[in-house]
C-alpha cells in the first residue's frame, strides 16, 4: 500500500466552505495512516492552533499552509516548511486580508512573486490543462517559485479522469513542473457531504436545489484510504506527496514570542525596572511599612516573575494603565491580576491580596509556564481612547486585537439551514421566533409540532439533521471585546493580521483559547460602565463641592470611618441596592438580607454565591446555614485554610482548584488544567478522567465519597460559569464604591448613572423613581428645559439642603448633541422665538422640545408651547429686525393623564404621578393592592396586584414559574 499525504485540505475555518473541524481531519488523517496532513484553509491561519494541538496528541505530522485564489489568476496552495517561511506566509495572508475588507482578501502575481522564496507552491488549475492560461500560470509558477513548485492532480472519480490525468502530465511536461496527488479535502468523512452542501448554498444565497454547478458533484472531497487513493492515482504522485511532506519541518511548537521592550529605561534591566516600581508602589500603598507577610509575597512574585521572564508583560500592562490615569479614565485590573501583590503595587489592581489569601498559582504557574492573563476594565466611553493609544504606541504592525469565534447558535442555524432547505421566509421566521434562546435542541422537534410542522417528514428530517450538524459551525471572526495581542517585533510573522468591520481596528486570526495555547501575551482592555458611572459622579461632585473623591479613597472609609461604612453595609442588608454594581439583580437582592454583609469579605461572598457554580454543587444554602447559626461550621480534616473563611463551603474557583491540590493530589499546575477544564466542558466535554483522578485521590486520602462528589459537581458548575476569588474581590471593590456613592452621595450617583447609560439593570425612569425615593435623604429631581439643562444631568444648587438633579437635553428622544450644543452656548432666551433664531432650529427640532416640555420656561405648558414654536414663520426681509406682537390664545392646559402619556412618550419616563395614580380607583374595586398593602399581607395569602412590567426572567424556573419585576 502506497503512503501518501493530504496537501490541500480545508476546514471549516475556510468560513461556508469546508465542513469539518480541524481536530476531525486531523484524527481522521491519522486513523488513516496518512504520513502528513496540511491544513490550508483560505487565505487563513484561523484552524491552525487547533489541529497543531490534536496532531501532537494523535502523532501526527501537520504541515502549515493556505490556499490562495490569485487575483484574475490560477489558485494555488503554499505550504510554509520552515519557521521562515512560516513567518513569509503571516506576511502575505496580513498583505491580502488587509488590502480588502473584512472577511475578503486580495492578491495578486507579483504579491506571490515577491519575499516567498522559502515556502512552497502546488499550483491548482482550474481551466482546461491545455488552455493558453494554464500554461502561463504554470510558466510563471516554475519561475517564481524555482525548484519548490508543483503541479498539483486533484482527481474525485470523474467521468474523464484519465484524460485529465493525461493533460496535467502534458502541461507539467511543457511548464517543467513535476506532479503531485492532492485531494482538495473539504471533509473529513463521505457522510459530512450533505452539510457541505448546504454550507455551499448558504455562502451562495441559494437553496440546495438552486446551486446546481456550484455543489461538488459526488462526495470524493474526503480523506480518502490509502487504498482508494492507490486505486486512483499512479505511485509516483502518491510518494511526490510524501517527498512533499518531508521538506516540510516547521511546527508551532517553534514560536517564540517576545514582549515588547519599550518600557524600560536603557540603564535598567527590565527586573531591576519592575523591581523599582513595585518598591515605589510598595511605599505608597503602605507609607508606615509593609508588613513581613507582604514583603514575602512580594518578594516571592518578583522572583518567579524574574524566573519565567514576566517582566516586560507586567511593565506594558503598568504603562497602559499609567497612560490611562494620565488622562483621567478610572481603570481597574480584575479576575487573575487581584491575585498579585505586584499589581496592587504598580496600580493596576485595587484590591489588596494579603488580606484576601488567594491563590498566586491561578495567576502565575510555574509548571504551567505561559504568560499571565491580566484583565483591565477601563471606562466604557474611555476604552477607545486606550485602544487608539496602543496602537499609537506599539504600531498596527505590532498591535491587534484578538478574534473571536463566531459560530451558528440554535437560530441562526434555523435561518440558514430552512432558506438553503428551501423553505418560505415565513416558515423560517414562525420557527426561529418559536425558539428560546435557552431551548435545547433535543426540544426542536416539540417546537416544530407546536408551529404545526409535522417533524417526522422528510423535509423536516433533513432538516433537525441539518441544524443539529451546522451548530458550532465557525460562521466569521469578528473582534474580541477588548483582549490585545502587543509583541516586541512585527505580529504579522507570528500570526496573520486583517481588517476588523470596525473603523480603525485590526484582528488577529487566533482566539483566545488559541493564543493561550502558543503562549501569546493578551492584555485585555474591557468596557466596564460602572466605571464610567463612578468616575462621573466624582466630576459631579468635585464641581458641586469642591472635594474630589476616588475609589481609594472611598475603599479606605472600611477602615477609616467604620460608621460611615456601617451604614453602608446597613443599606445592603435591606436589599435597597437600586443601581449599586453587580447587586441589583432580583436573585441578589434576595439574598442580600440572608446574607448580611457587614465587611468586604462578606461582598466578595455576595458577589460569587448567585452563580451556577455554588448554586450547582449545592453550597449556597449550607453556607447561609452556617452563617446564620442553624448548623455548625465543619471543614473537613487538612482543609482548614482552605475553607475556614467560607464556613467549610467552598464557593470559589481557586478553592476548588486548592482542594484538587490538598485533597486530590494535583500538583499547582494540574489544578489550573483543572480550571480550564471547567471552561472548556461544555464545548468539548471530556471531564470522565478528571473525575475518576479526583474521587480516587481524595478517597486515598481519606475523604468520603459524597464530599467528592459534591467537588465535582461544582466543577460542572463552574463550568456554566465559575466565578474566581479574585475576580469576585475585585468587583466586590465596585460594589463598596457605588453602594457609598448611593447613601451618601445619592444626587451625583444618580446623575452618573443617567449619564452613563445605557448600562446595568434598570432602566433611567427606575433609577429616578427610586433616588426620588431614597429612605436616607431622597433626590429632587427636575425636568429637562431649554434654560437650565446643559446635555447630561447635572447637579443643580438649591437655596437649602442637598443638590438637586437637573435632568440633561439627552434625555429627550431624537435630540442630537449637536443642536443641545448650540441651545447651551446661546442661553438665556427671551421666547420661544428667540430660541428658535438663535439656536437654528427647524420645525422638527420645535417639535421634540415642545413634546418633551423642555419649553416650559419660556412657553407655559405643552400646547402653548406647541403653539409657540410650530406658529412660528421666518419674517418677511422689511421686518426681519421686528417681532409681531399676537395675542396668544387661551388654550387649557393639558389634564394630568396627557402630560404623563406625553412624558413617556417622549422621554421614558414622567416625573409627575406614577401612571397606576390614575387608575387607583378603578383597581381599588378589583382589589387590586398597593405595593404598601401587599407589603403588609401576610404570607401565603392570594392576592392580586397591578404594575408596569420592566422585566421577566427567561428562562422560567423548572417549575414553570416566571419572575416579573413591577
Amino acid at each position: 500500500m502506497s503512503a501518501y499525504a493530504e496537501l490541500h485540505c480545508l476546514s471549516n475555518f475556510s468560513f461556508l466552505r469546508g465542513a469539518s473541524q480541524p481536530e476531525e481531519l486531523v484524527e481522521q488523517a491519522a486513523e488513516l495512516g496518512y504520513q502528513a496532513l496540511a491544513l490550508t484553509d483560505e487565505c487563513s491561519l484561523a484552524g491552525i492552533v487547533r489541529a497543531h494541538q490534536r496532531a501532537r496528541k494523535c502523532g501526527l505530522k501537520l504541515i502549515i499552509g493556505a490556499e490562495i485564489q490569485v487575483l484574475n489568476g490560477p489558485k494555488v496552495v503554499l505550504l510554509a516548511p520552515s519557521k521562515g517561511g512560516y513567518s513569509q506566509l503571516c506576511r502575505l495572508l496580513t498583505h491580502g486580508r488587509r488590502a480588502a475588507a473584512k472577511g475578503e482578501y486580495q492578491l495578486t502575481r507579483a504579491n506571490l512573486s515577491r519575499d516567498l522564496d522559502q515556502c512552497l507552491a502546488i499550483l491548482l488549475p482550474q481551466a482546461a490543462p491545455a488552455s493558453v492560461a494554464c500554461v502561463e500560470d504554470g510558466e510563471w509558477l516554475a519561475e517564481a517559485f524555482a525548484g519548490r513548485a508543483w503541479l498539483g492532480v486533484e482527481l474525485h472519480c470523474g467521468p474523464d479522469d484519465e484524460r485529465r490525468l493525461a493533460e496535467l502530465r502534458a502541461l507539467a511536461g511543457r511548464c517543467a513542473l513535476p506532479l503531485v496527488a492532492c485531494g482538495d479535502v473539504h471533509m473529513h468523512r463521505r457522510e459530512r457531504r450533505p452539510l457541505q452542501d448546504t454550507l455551499t448554498a448558504i455562502r451562495h444565497g441559494c437553496a440546495v436545489q438552486d446551486a446546481g454547478l456550484r455543489l461538488f458533484p459526488n462526495g470524493e472531497r474526503h480523506l480518502r484510504s490509502l487504498a482508494r487513493l492507490a486505486q486512483i492515482y499512479p505511485p509516483e504522485l502518491l510518494a511526490e506527496s510524501c517527498a512533499i511532506a518531508a521538506r516540510c519541518a516547521f511546527s508551532l511548537a517553534e514560536l517564540r514570542y517576545q514582549y515588547p521592550a519599550e518600557s524600560v529605561p536603557p540603564e535598567r534591566t527590565a527586573a531591576q525596572h519592575l523591581r523599582a516600581l513595585t518598591e515605589a508602589g510598595l511605599r505608597k500603598r503602605w507609607p508606615t511599612g509593609a508588613s513581613r507577610r507582604v514583603r514575602a509575597l512580594v518578594e516571592k512574585e518578583l522572583s518567579l516573575i524574574q524566573e519565567l521572564g514576566y517582566e516586560h508583560y507586567f511593565l506594558t500592562v503598568h504603562e497602559i494603565v499609567s497612560w490611562a490615569r494620565g488622562q483621567g479614565i478610572l481603570c481597574q485590573g480584575r479576575g487573575s491580576a487581584a491575585n498579585s501583590s505586584v499589581c496592587f503595587c504598580l496600580g493596576i489592581t485595587s484590591v489588596d491580596p494579603s488580606q484576601m489569601n488567594m491563590l498566586f498559582e491561578r495567576f502565575v504557574s510555574r509548571e504551567r509556564n505561559e504568560p499571565p492573563d491580566i484583565d483591565v476594565d477601563f471606562e466604557h466611553e474611555r476604552r477607545e481612547d486606550v485602544i487608539q493609544h496602543i496602537y499609537r504606541k506599539y504600531g498596527r504592525h505590532r498591535a491587534a486585537l484578538a478574534a473571536t469565534l463566531i459560530c451558528y447558535r440554535p437560530k441562526s442555524a434555523i435561518r440558514d439551514v430552512g432558506k438553503a432547505l428551501g423553505l418560505s421566509l415565513d416558515d423560517v421566521d414562525r420557527i426561529s421566533k418559536s425558539l428560546a434562546w435557552w431551548d435545547e435542541a433535543d426540544g426542536f422537534r416539540e417546537r416544530l409540532a407546536e408551529q404545526g410542522f409535522e417533524p417526522d417528514s422528510p423535509v423536516m428530517q433533513r432538516f433537525l439533521s441539518l441544524v443539529r450538524q451546522i451548530q458550532g459551525v465557525p460562521r466569521h471572526l469578528s473582534q474580541h471585546v477588548g483582549g490585545f495581542v502587543i509583541s516586541a517585533g512585527p505580529l504579522h510573522e507570528l500570526v496573520p493580521i486583517e481588517n476588523a468591520a470596525m473603523a480603525d481596528r485590526t484582528v488577529i486570526q487566533w482566539d483566545k483559547d488559541d493564543l493561550d495555547a502558543i503562549g501569546l501575551l493578551k492584555i485585555d482592555c474591557l468596557g466596564l460602565g460602572m466605571l464610567t458611572a463612578i468616575r462621573k459622579s466624582f466630576d459631579l461632585i468635585q464641581g458641586h463641592s469642591g472635594h474630589r473623591l476616588s475609589i481609594d479613597k472611598i475603599r479606605d472609609t472600611e477602615r477609616d470611618q467604620p460608621d460611615a461604612a456601617g451604614e453602608v453595609y446597613a443599606m445592603l442588608q435591606a436589599a435597597d441596592s437600586v443601581g449599586v454594581f453587580q447587586v441589583e439583580s432580583r436573585a441578589q437582592m434576595s439574598m442580600l438580607p440572608r446574607l448580611r454583609p457587614a465587611r468586604f469579605y462578606d461582598l466578595v461572598i455576595e458577589v460569587a454565591i448567585v452563580r451556577p457554580g455554588p448554586i450547582q454543587g449545592g453550597m449556597e444554602q449550607p453556607y447561609l446555614n452556617r452563617r446564620q447559626g442553624r448548623e455548625p461550621v465543619h471543614c473537613p480534616a487538612g482543609l482548614e485554610p482552605i475553607l475556614a473563611r467560607t464556613l467549610g463551603v467552598p464557593i470559589f474557583q481557586e478553592q476548588v482548584m486548592e482542594i484538587c491540590i490538598a485533597a486530590g493530589g494535583f500538583t499547582p499546575g494540574e489544578a489550573d488544567e483543572v480550571r480550564r477544564s471547567m471552561a472548556a466542558w461544555k464545548r468539548a466535554g471530556g471531564l470522565e478522567h478528571l473525575e475518576q483522578r479526583l474521587k480516587k485521590g481524595m478517597a486515598q486520602r481519606g475523604y468520603p465519597d459524597s464530599f467528592a462528589d459534591q467537588i465535582y459537581q461544582q466543577i460542572l458548575g463552574f463550568g456554566e460559569y465559575g466565578f474566581p476569588e479574585s475576580h469576585a474581590a475585585s468587583f466586590a471593590l465596585l460594589v463598596y464604591v457605588s453602594a457609598w456613592l448611593r447613601r451618601f452621595e445619592p444626587a451625583a450617583f444618580l446623575a452618573g448613572l443617567l449619564n452613563s447609560q445605557p448600562m446595568g439593570f434598570y432602566s433611567a425612569s427606575q433609577l429616578i423613581q427610586d433616588a426620588r425615593r431614597n429612605r436616607y435623604c431622597p433626590v429632587e429631581v427636575l425636568a429637562a428645559d431649554v434654560m437650565h439643562s446643559q446635555w447630561e444631568a447635572q447637579l443643580e444648587k438649591r437655596s437649602a439642603g442637598p443638590p438637586a438633579v437637573r435632568l440633561g437635553l439627552n434625555r429627550i428622544k431624537g435630540l442630537g448633541a449637536e443642536l443641545a450644543r448650540r441651545i447651551v452656548s446661546q442661553r438665556p432666551f427671551h421666547d420661544v422665538g428667540d430660541l428658535v433664531r438663535r439656536a437654528k432650529l427647524n420645525g422638527r427640532d420645535r417639535e421634540l422640545l415642545a413634546r418633551a416640555d423642555a419649553l416650559r420656561s419660556l412657553a407655559g405648558h405643552r400646547h402653548n408651547a406647541h403653539w409657540h414654536s410650530q406658529g412660528l414663520l421666518a419674517p418677511a426681509p422689511l421686518l426681519a429686525n421686528h417681532s409681531p406682537l399676537e395675542p396668544t390664545p387661551p388654550l387649557r392646559p393639558p389634564r394630568e393623564g396627557e402630560e404623563i402619556c406625553a412624558d413617556y412618550a417622549s422621554l421614558g419616563f414622567s416625573l409627575r404621578r406614577h401612571p397606576l395614580a390614575l387608575l387607583r380607583p378603578r383597581l381599588d374595586k378589583l382589589q387590586a393592592l398597593t405595593a404598601e398593602r401587599w407589603r403588609a399581607t401576610r404570607n401565603g395569602r392570594r392576592c392580586q396586584v397591578v404594575g408596569l412590567v420592566t422585566n421577566r426572567q427567561r428562562p422560567g424556573t423548572a417549575g414553570g414559574i416566571i419572575f416579573m419585576t413591577l
